[in-house]
């Protein structure tokens, strides 16, 4: 039986995810149920950040799929179908890489 290494406690189980849940079948506006999804996201209190594709989320694994969870209910609460795709990064026992890889490659364009 292969045991995954962050079996224990959920601080064993750090991840990022960067997730976009889309609401279909209301026509082309789609603004205002992301906006409801993103409200749920910041409401956790988890570090994240929101671009023009994604919302990312770091955190414990029940708790990031949760938040996930939530957000694509507070989609599903306005459409009758939606579309939810994920990436994690799952490296157990880091916390702060949501800053700290985006951080590293600035510091590498500064170099030159």
């Amino acid at each position: 039986m292969i045991r995954p290494r962050y079996a224990g406690s959920g601080h064993d189980r750090i991840m990022i995810i960067a997730f976009s849940v889309t609401p279909l079948g209301t026509g082309v506006e789609v603004g205002r149920a992301v906006a409801e999804a993103v409200r749920v996201v910041r409401a956790s209190g988890l570090p994240n950040r929101t671009d023009a594709m994604f919302t990312t989320v770091e955190g414990e694994w029940d708790e990031v799929m949760g938040v996930v969870k939530q957000a694509t209910d507070a989609v599903m609460a306005v459409a009758p179908r939606c579309s939810l795709v994920l990436k994690a990064d799952i490296r157990p026992g880091v916390t702060g890489a949501m800053t700290s890889k985006v951080e590293s490659v600035e510091r590498y364009l500064a170099e030159g």
